[in-house]
C-alpha cells in the first residue's frame, strides 16, 4: 500500500515537472524582443546624466535614521529614528511638526497614511503601533497597537484611515482592521523573512512583498491568496515597489541587481546590474514618469538607472561613512535620496535617510 502511495507521488511530481517545463517554454516563446532592443527600434533617446543636489537636510534625531515616508499630501513625511521618537516634518519648512516618543526605540518602519490623519511604526517589539496626528495630546500616544505577528516587524503601510497592512520576520503579511484592532486576513505564503511590501492607490485590492525566500509575491486582499510569484533573484529581497502605472514593480535584492517584472506578462522585464556593484540593494523606487530607477546600496551610495535601457546613469553620493541607504518611494522634487526616499512632483527629487541622524 505504501509502495503505491509512493509511485503515485512520484508520478505526480514528475508530471507537474513536466507541466512547468512546457509553461517556460511557452512564455520563452512569447519573450520576443527586450527593452534594448525595443529601445533601438523606435530610437528612444538616451538619457543626460542624473545630476543632483541636496535642496533640504532634515535636523532633529538624536540617533539612527532607520525609516521614513512621504505622506500623500507631498509635503509632510515622518522618520523613525532609533532616538526612541517618531518625527513629523514640513519638508518645505525643515519645522517639526510632531514629537511622538515610540514603544520601542528598536524601531524598524513606518507609515504615513494617505489622509495624512495617522502615522504608524513597528520593529523588533513585533508590534505595529498606530498614532492619530489629530489627537489633543501633548506628545501624542498610541491609539492602536496590532499585536499578533511572532517576528519583527520589517514594513507597513496604509491601505488607508481603517486598514494597514505589515509584513514580519515571521514570515507572513497581515490586514488589520485599526479601528477594531483586529486581523482581517493573514498571508502566508512565503518561505522566508517578508522583508518589504508596497502598495498603488489605482489597485486597492492588491499588494507586492519581497521576501528572504528570493521571490515577489502579488496578493489579493479580499481572498488573501497569493495570485502571482516572481523568481529570478538569487538572493534575499529586501525591497519592492510598484511602477507608477500599477502593472509592474521593481525589486532590489542581496543578489546586487535590481529587476523589473511586469505583471500582466508574469515575467521579469530587465535587470539592472554593473561590475563594479557587488553589494546588496536595501531600497529602490521609481521617478514619477518610471523612467529613472533609483536604488540605495549596502555602500552608501544610490545609483540611478535607465528602467528601459538598464544604463546607470548617475551615482547620488552626499551620506558617507555609517549612512546607509534604504527605502525609496516615489514622488517629489526636494530632496535627495538614500536609505528611505520618495521623488515627489517629478522625477529629480527625493528623500533619503541615514545613520548620521539628518533627513535629506
Amino acid at each position: 500500500m505504501s509502495d503505491d502511495v509512493s509511485e503515485r507521488i512520484h508520478a505526480a511530481r514528475k508530471e507537474a515537472e513536466h507541466m512547468n517545463e512546457e509553461i517556460r517554454q511557452n512564455r520563452e516563446q512569447q519573450n520576443d524582443t527586450t527593452f534594448k532592443q525595443a529601445c533601438e527600434e523606435l530610437n528612444v533617446k538616451d538619457l543626460p546624466r542624473c545630476a543632483m543636489r541636496v535642496r533640504r537636510t532634515l535636523r532633529g534625531h538624536l540617533a539612527k535614521i532607520y525609516a521614513m515616508h512621504w505622506s500623500e499630501d507631498n509635503t509632510h513625511l515622518v522618520s523613525a529614528s532609533q532616538d526612541g521618537k517618531l518625527l513629523v516634518w514640513d519638508g518645505l519648512t525643515t519645522n517639526k511638526i510632531h514629537a511622538i516618543p515610540m514603544r520601542s526605540s528598536w524601531v524598524m518602519t513606518c507609515a504615513y497614511s494617505p489622509s495624512g490623519g495617522f502615522v504608524a511604526c513597528g520593529g523588533l517589539d513585533n508590534i505595529c503601533s498606530i498614532y492619530n496626528l489629530r489627537s489633543n495630546d501633548v506628545p501624542i500616544r498610541v491609539c492602536r497597537e496590532l499585536n499578533s505577528h511572532t517576528g519583527y516587524l520589517s514594513c507597513c503601510r496604509f491601505f488607508d484611515d481603517r486598514n494597514i497592512v505589515t509584513s514580519s520576520g515571521d514570515m507572513t503579511c497581515i490586514l488589520w482592521d485599526i479601528e477594531a484592532g483586529s486581523k482581517v486576513s493573514e498571508f502566508n505564503d512565503h518561505n522566508g523573512d517578508v522583508m518589504s511590501v508596497s502598495l498603488i492607490p489605482e489597485k486597492p485590492n492588491y499588494f507586492i512583498s519581497g521576501a528572504c525566500d528570493a521571490t515577489a509575491k502579488l496578493w489579493d486582499v479580499r481572498s488573501g491568496k497569493c495570485c502571482q510569484t516572481f523568481q529570478g533573484h538569487e538572493s534575499d529581497i529586501n525591497a519592492v515597489h510598484y511602477f507608477p502605472n500599477g502593472q509592474a514593480f521593481g525589486t532590489g535584492s542581496d543578489d546586487a541587481s535590481c529587476r523589473l517584472f511586469d505583471i500582466r506578462a508574469d515575467r521579469e522585464l530587465i535587470h539592472y546590474t554593473h561590475d563594479n556593484i557587488l553589494c546588496g540593494i536595501t531600497s529602490v523606487s521609481f521617478s514619477k514618469s518610471g523612467r529613472y530607477l533609483f536604488a540605495g546600496y549596502d555602500d552608501f551610495d544610490c545609483n540611478v538607472w535607465d528602467v528601459l535601457k538598464g544604463d546607470r546613469i548617475g551615482i547620488l553620493r552626499e551620506h558617507n561613512d555609517r549612512d546607509r541607504p534604504g527605502e525609496f518611494q516615489y514622488d517629489h522634487p526636494l530632496i535627495h535620496p538614500i536609505r528611505c526616499s520618495r521623488n515627489r512632483h517629478n522625477q529629480q527629487t527625493n528623500s533619503d535617510r541615514s545613520w548620521r541622524r539628518t533627513r535629506r
